[in-house]
């Protein structure tokens, strides 16, 4: 737009000067070096337009020639940058590939043509990987590693080096070294917190977690179960050194920070109760029974009536049982002191309670116990304990990342060593077989399936293997001729 105005400008100047001239075309002498020159005005200025354009036109070439070598040498360069990174692009795709071969090939080329050497260093240092060259790799990351820009990715590609070498002291100096220098970045957080908990060194653990949240590459709510549980390890740690001060005070901080994580509360509890303080121990017991019961958080309140009858014990549980009295494991826990207490239609009471169309095993072993102790019917008790060999089994601690389960909670699981995966469920069943077909076939096959019966759980006149005594049994023979 301020082009085509300038260029109608000088166009409008050119005519008005023109037509002045016309009008007044007018007459010029001029005498230089003895000469006599006379003409007109229009051809003057017609020979002085002529002579600029032939001014500007060579200064122009001038220009241009002047500029023709770095003009060269710049259009050289673009031409090797572009082929370059073309290198460098096929060479990222071969390294993807696998083709090592190809890979090495175009590293070089690209090293060759571009004056880049971060670029090239990455690919160079992938591509000797790719091949197996392990030593040259590395000599790769170590330059990267100096240089500012590169850096991360030098200590980066150090660190999977050292982890693939199992070198577990120099991949932690190198993953401290990652986050430092970029503590925003997830995965050197990540890689890091990962080393210090199989190191186990639960103290840096939880300042890593610290600033994870701090940097918001976790949110708060995973970054304060993490820290309970390492607070709860480091609880083990100060119990197992004698200091059991510190011991309770990391117990007390693990269950304040995640207040539904029942081993922090089992282990608050127990240290209380070892320090004399019965009535804040049953205090952390109760409150996480209102929102997260469990049948471990019952045998605890039982422990804290040691020394009580089995009446007073019963009456304990069900006090706690009122903190939440129409969950399942409220019910299941006064039937389990109801049953040492000997106070069956209690017992009977809250196990029909939680009792539905196909109970859980622990329901029916506790149906058969009642039904042994209260009426001594051996065959019913056979019956209930048949259920509960093809009931969904009991709920168990389970790895949420192989299926592995465990008796007590750990904070890394001992199959697949993976942190914090272990939840508190219904393992699943690997067959399921309808319960009557199921009770047919074990009644012609003179099989008693008991096996599954806990130890805890199980009558004085089971066994060690859980079948029956045979010395408790009634004889059938004389029964029936009776």
């Amino acid at each position: 737009m301020f082009r085509a105005f300038w260029f109608l400008l000088l166009l409008a100047a050119f005519s008005l000067g023109a037509a002045l001239l016309a009008d007044n075309p007018g007459q010029m002498s001029m005498q230089w070096l003895g000469y006599k020159i006379e003409t007109s005005v229009g051809v003057l200025f017609a020979a002085l337009f002529v002579f600029s354009f032939l001014l500007a036109s060579a200064l122009r070439l001038w220009s241009f020639l002047r500029r023709a070598p770095r003009r060269i040498d710049r259009a050289r360069q673009d031409w090797r940058r572009q082929r370059g990174y073309k290198a460098l692009t096929q060479g990222m795709v071969a390294v993807a590939a696998g083709d090592a071969v190809e890979a090495r090939r175009l590293s070089r080329k690209a090293e060759a043509l571009l004056a880049e050497p971060p670029l090239t260093m990455l690919l160079s240092a992938q591509a000797a990987q790719l091949s197996g060259d392990e030593k040259a790799a590395g000599k790769f990351f170590d330059a990267m590693a100096e240089q500012p820009e590169t850096k991360y990715l030098g200590l980066s590609g150090k660190l999977k080096q050292a982890m693939e070498d199992g070198d577990q002291d120099s991949a932690l100096e190198l993953a401290e070294q990652a986050s430092n220098l970029k503590p925003k970045t997830e995965t050197a957080t990540a890689t890091l917190l990962d080393l210090q908990i199989k190191k186990q060194d639960w103290e840096k653990a939880e300042e890593t977690v610290k600033k994870s949240i701090k940097n918001k590459t976790i949110d708060s709510t995973t970054g304060r179960r993490r820290r309970a549980l390492m607070l709860f390890q480091r609880s083990l740690e100060e119990e197992n050194d004698g200091k059991l001060g510190d011991a309770l005070g990391h117990a007390q901080r693990a269950n304040n920070l995640a207040p539904d994580f029942v081993p922090a509360a089992i282990r608050t509890a127990r240290l209380l109760q070892n320090a004399g303080k019965r009535r804040k121990a049953a205090a952390v017991i109760e409150e996480i029974w209102v929102s997260n019961p469990h049948p471990h958080l019952a045998d605890v309140m039982g422990e804290l009536a040691s020394g009580a009858g089995p009446q007073e014990k019963m009456r304990t549980i069900e006090r706690l049982a009122g903190y939440n009295k129409d969950h399942e494991e409220s019910h299941l826990a006064i039937a389990k002191a109801a049953l040492a207490a000997g106070m069956w239609q209690e017992a009977r009471e809250h196990l029909l309670a939680t009792e539905q169309t196909h109970p859980s095993a622990r329901v029916c072993r506790y149906m058969a116990e009642l039904e042994e102790a209260e009426h001594n019917d051996v065959d019913a008790s056979r019956e209930w304990l048949k259920r509960a060999s093809i009931a969904d089994p009991d709920p168990a601690w389970l790895c949420n990342d192989c299926g592995n389960a465990v008796a007590e909670w750990e904070p890394i699981c001992n199959r697949c060593e993976k942190f914090d995966t272990l939840e508190w469920r219904t393992p699943p069943r690997v067959t399921r077989i309808d319960n009557e077909i199921a009770a047919d076939t074990l009644n012609h096959a003179g099989t008693e399936i008991i096996q599954t019966l806990d130890a805890e759980d199980r009558p004085d006149h089971l066994n060690t293997t859980g079948a029956p005594d045979p010395s408790d049994q009634p004889d059938t023979t004389e029964q029936k001729e009776k």
